[in-house]
């Protein structure tokens, strides 16, 4: 086995242990009500944080192109309350079509 392979069985494991540590070190451990709405909040607020950073950065620079247009299109397909799928085709075809114009 290569150098390469043990690095990832390395940190494959390590992945398990760390993941295996929480619930292990923080198992009779229940959140207050005001963590458990902070908590609820965590994950849609880094994910909306990613998706700005992908779609308007280039490197490290400020950038406005046809990525932003697709991310409106979802936006209005979410408020129209479409299908998640029918969003995603929405924006994928807003981008390809913003990138055909210009």
């Amino acid at each position: 086995m290569s150098n390469v392979w043990w690095v990832v069985v390395v940190l494959g494991v390590i992945t398990v242990l760390v993941k295996a540590a929480g619930p292990v070190a923080l198992g009779n451990w229940t959140p207050s009500e005001k963590a458990k709405r902070v908590l609820t909040l965590v994950s849609p607020v880094v994910l909306s944080a990613l998706i700005a950073v992908q779609v308007f950065t280039s490197g490290h620079h400020f950038q406005l192109d046809e990525r932003a247009a697709g991310l409106g299109a979802a936006f209005v397909a979410l408020l129209l309350k479409a299908p998640l799928l029918v969003v995603v085709l929405v924006a994928v075809a807003a981008t390809a079509a913003t990138r055909a114009l210009f």
